[in-house]
């Protein structure tokens, strides 16, 4: 094995945890007045895209384990920020009153999130960066 400092540099899973420990530091400021955390916003993005979307295709959206997913939906329903109503014994997601309300926060948040690494960056590299890092997630993962 290399001694080599270096090797940190073309390792392109250290690089991307890197990259992810500090897009992860720029969400928590970015999100910190919505009063819930980073993974949360993400959910509540997509329920309020897909009003009534199951809990399994909520999970395959977020490329999250169905059992985290339940974790998530559970404490947003204890919190009042989601509900669930069963078609079966299939559940179905949706937003309560206050969580339209934090909803409503979201856009502004997430708008706050692209500037801190859009200025650093620049708005074409960094879309660029987006494309070739979502591309590059569909062909390690098989989907492409």
């Amino acid at each position: 094995m290399e001694t080599d400092e270096s090797i940190l540099t073309k390792c392109l899973f250290f690089t991307s945890n890197r990259l992810s420990n500090i897009l992860r530091k720029k969400a928590e400021e970015a999100f910190k007045d919505l009063g819930i955390g980073v993974p949360y916003v993400y959910m509540l993005v997509v329920v309020n895209q897909y009003d009534g979307i199951t809990q399994s295709e909520l999970a395959e959206k977020l490329d999250i384990a169905p059992s985290t997913c339940t974790r998530f939906v559970e404490r947003l329903v204890k919190e009042g920020i989601l509900r669930k109503e069963f078609e079966w014994k299939t559940a179905h997601i949706f937003l309560t009153e206050e969580g339209k309300k934090v909803c409503r926060g979201i856009d502004e948040s997430l708008l706050a999130l692209h500037q801190s690494y859009c200025q650093p960056l620049g708005e074409v590299k960094a879309l660029q960066l987006i494309r070739d890092i979502g591309a590059a997630c569909e062909k390690l993962s098989g989907q492409e």
